[in-house]
């Protein structure tokens, strides 16, 4: 079945950096886009990056664009997002999803709506 499973995440200070991974099964990585998104405590889900099946196309919220990037090894069937100069405000539960649909087009806001699958997420805290 398919199954996404998370791991990198920890304690950074401020201006530090992670590295996320997201380990995907049970279907053909390369067709399907992958979405990072998180969650803070107290706020709605929001969708941080998205990337295409293929690789070739990424897209970032306003609020990571410049700091964070998202990559894939099909080969490897992994999807990362790397973490750099991270703030307090980018603490928060990451969780990595699956595009549901292939057919349905690949938006850059990376609506949390348009994926499934979602792993059991992986804590990032960003503190002094």
């Amino acid at each position: 079945q398919v199954q996404l499973v998370e791991s990198g995440g920890g304690l950074a200070q401020p201006g530090g950096s992670l590295r996320l991974s997201c380990a995907a099964s049970g279907f053909s990585s390369e067709t399907y886009a992958i979405g990072w998104f998180r969650q803070a405590p107290g706020g709605e889900r929001e969708g941080v990056s998205c990337i295409s099946g293929s690789g070739n196309i990424a897209y970032y919220a306003d609020s990571v664009r410049g700091r964070f990037t998202i990559s894939r090894d099909n080969a490897k069937n992994m999807v990362y997002l790397q973490l750099d100069s991270l703030k307090p405000e980018d603490t928060a539960v990451y969780y990595c999803a699956r595009k549901l649909r292939t057919y349905t087009s690949f938006r850059p806001d990376c609506p949390d709506w348009q994926y499934s699958y979602w792993g059991q997420g992986t804590q990032v805290t960003v503190s002094s």
